[in-house]
């Protein structure tokens, strides 16, 4: 919840961005070659520091971005542009300062070595988050409907092995950061069956992956483990996880539930088959 103290602030100052724009802040530092960075910011009056960062959090997640981290009472929370096809998902920071009777925030985007974007994209991007950011009343009441957001874009369509590669390349670089990566994410995953077991009140269908990718000819790179892909039947579906034979082709559609990194495993859930 918003600080009472903050409320009232907000609520008795008027709405406005204060002199300077977005599109002036808008910085760029490093090169492709060594990782480049883009920032802009805005200073907004009547805005304290939690609903700014509750704001940027449904205004992000609205536009496809992973929330991995909300820390809106210290002024933090890092988004995470997803991966798409061959493009490496890259963080976002979003930071936010109290000014007298304003809030100063600032979105700064890191970007992998050897990746390319346009200065121009990128502010275009960043300065579209940053200027929905609203003060007074109008603010805090879109901070209360942003809270817990997160991105609802439609199934990603995506065989077993590539996503299994995939969870493991970001398991070695943070396995912490998965489960907020994946929240709320709905997939389509193609594979075949390794096995179906009971499991609580539904069935497991257990896609047939590899534990390592010494067993792949084609992979991201070298992992001790591979991600173990499941799928809980939605309710309902008992007969059709029952009719599965080891083997069988299948293309599922679930939810993430869950992610176990000293197994090496990944959950999801209400899976049905695709007609």
């Amino acid at each position: 919840m918003v600080p009472l103290g903050g409320l009232a602030l907000a609520l008795a100052l008027p709405s406005a961005a204060r002199a300077g724009s977005c599109e002036e802040s808008f910085a760029q530092k490093g090169n492709p070659l060594s990782g480049t960075r883009f920032s802009a910011e805005v200073t907004v009056d009547a805005l304290t520091v939690p609903v700014a960062i509750r704001q940027l959090r449904g205004i992000a997640a609205a536009r496809g971005y992973d929330i991995l981290s909300e820390e809106a009472d210290d002024g933090s929370m890092l988004l995470e542009q997803p991966r798409s096809g061959a493009a490496r998902p890259f963080p976002i920071i979003a930071t936010a300062q109290a000014e007298q009777a304003a809030a100063r925030v600032k979105l700064e985007a890191k970007l992998p070595a050897g990746m390319l974007a346009g200065a121009g994209g990128a502010r275009t991007e960043l300065c579209a988050m940053l200027n929905a950011v609203k003060g007074g009343a109008e603010g805090i009441a879109a901070a209360e409907r942003s809270a817990g957001a997160v991105s609802t874009a439609g199934p990603v369509v995506i065989d077993a092995l590539v996503l299994s590669q995939q969870i493991s390349q970001e398991a070695d670089t943070n396995a912490a950061s998965i489960p907020s990566r994946y929240q709320g994410k709905t997939f389509t995953i193609k594979g075949r069956v390794a096995h179906v077991a009971k499991d609580g009140g539904a069935y497991r269908i257990a896609y047939d992956i590899p534990n390592s990718t010494n067993d792949l000819a084609i992979r991201f790179g070298k992992f001790r483990f591979l991600t173990q892909i499941s799928c809980l039947a939605a309710k309902g579906q008992g007969a059709y996880a029952l009719s599965l034979r080891t083997g069988q082709g299948i293309q599922l559609t679930g939810q993430y539930k869950d992610y176990d990194p000293a197994r090496h495993v990944m959950w999801f859930e209400g899976c049905r088959p695709v007609d």
